[in-house]
């Protein structure tokens, strides 16, 4: 390696070991939303940024406002060389796990991308096999800042998603918790039973099929 790792200038660069590091190579940063939800999908997203085009803010999504998220969103899809979403729906993950499903949605967003990559660098512990070189970063939409676009973009449209949600089954109030399990969440679960986009191998949406005698397999209402 010639140098330090980072698309920006980083106060404390990252540095790979899996593959390295040299200009002007394509690096996707990839990470998820949506693990502990009890309902939706798992979305994640794959963002190339452009050294020549830097977006001020990028930070792990969770630390920003919705507001922020937001704009940041916006110019990271104005300004990125490339950026894609991917996802794993309910029924894969009961099928899958939620493990095994993640790393479905991550393979599916680098795959969406309209342009080919070098390398991929995704959150976590755990990376996926990619048809390149891929390293895990633990913390990095704290550490890469291609890393905290993807984390952006996926917490951006997820949260678009439970928003949508809530349109359609308002007593669950999806656009407060996301389908996180709350207090609320369950509440509703427990009063109106899960929908058919409630993940059944959950352990709260699981409770409530052998509460009723029924299979957690079985389809919720429409």
């Amino acid at each position: 390696m010639t140098g330090p790792f980072a698309e920006y200038d980083l106060p404390e660069p990252f540095y790979p070991s899996a593959f390295a590091w040299r200009a002007g190579m394509r690096l996707a940063g990839v990470d998820e939303v949506g693990r502990g939800p009890l309902v939706g999908a798992v979305v994640t997203a794959a963002v190339v940024l452009d050294p020549a085009r830097p977006i001020d803010g990028l930070a792990d999504s969770k630390k920003l406002t919705p507001a922020r998220r937001e704009r940041l969103a916006t110019a990271i899809r104005e300004r990125a060389l490339g950026w894609a979403l991917g996802r794993a729906e309910p029924d894969e993950i009961d099928r899958l796990n939620i493990y095994h499903a993640t790393h479905l949605a991550m393979v599916r967003a680098v795959e969406a991308l309209a342009i080919d990559v070098d390398a991929v660098l995704v959150d976590g512990n755990r990376s996926p096999v990619f048809a390149c070189p891929a390293e895990p970063v633990v913390k990095g939409d704290g550490r890469v800042p291609a890393i905290a676009a993807a984390s952006i973009l996926a917490k951006v449209a997820r949260d678009a998603e439970m928003v949508a949600l809530h349109r359609r089954y308002p007593l669950y109030g999806f656009d407060r918790h996301k389908g996180y399990p709350t207090a609320a969440h369950l509440s509703a679960l427990r009063e109106h039973g899960p929908l058919a986009e409630h993940r059944r191998s959950f352990a709260p949406v699981a409770v409530f099929f052998e509460s009723q005698g029924l299979e957690s397999q079985e389809s919720g209402r429409d």
